[in-house]
């Protein structure tokens, strides 16, 4: 049974919700390294699957945008997920006494935890397609 928000003071319902906005943001970064950049070189080296991803492309022409700067996209994305680690795994983090409060207080941590862990791994398969994976090839002489 998840806490109910209601009991927290105002001081920690404005601390909880800009952490969790930290969160959302780098998972919402992190999703969009993936979907810019690896998803679309997965999908035409492994699947075969050009035709779509052109389709794609031009019926979202953000994802060219975004593609054509993807440093500063994951420049950016990195950052936030940095912050957002820090938030969640900073020293001195410590829940209330109160019984109700600490247990909102470790399930909020704990979901931020997990979020923050998927984000990585999905901009750590992002960075590796769109800046690792062709230099290996080439390298390995494939």
């Amino acid at each position: 049974m998840t806490p109910d928000i209601g009991v927290l003071d105002r001081a920690q319902k404005q601390r909880t919700l800009h952490e969790a906005g930290l969160v959302a943001l780098a998972l919402i970064t992190s999703t969009t390294t993936l979907v810019c950049c690896a998803l679309p070189i997965m999908l035409v080296s492994i699947a075969g699957l050009g035709a779509f991803v052109a389709s794609m492309s031009s019926t979202f022409p953000i994802l060219i945008e975004l593609s054509q700067h993807k440093e500063w996209v994951f420049g950016l994305s990195g950052a936030a997920l940095t912050v957002a680690g820090w938030m969640v795994w900073r020293p001195g983090r410590s829940c209330p006494t109160d019984p109700v409060l600490a247990r909102w207080c470790d399930t909020f941590q704990m979901w931020n935890r997990r979020l923050v862990v998927v984000s990585g791994v999905i901009w750590s398969i992002g960075f590796f397609a769109a800046f690792l994976a062709l230099p290996l090839r080439v390298a390995l002489g494939g």
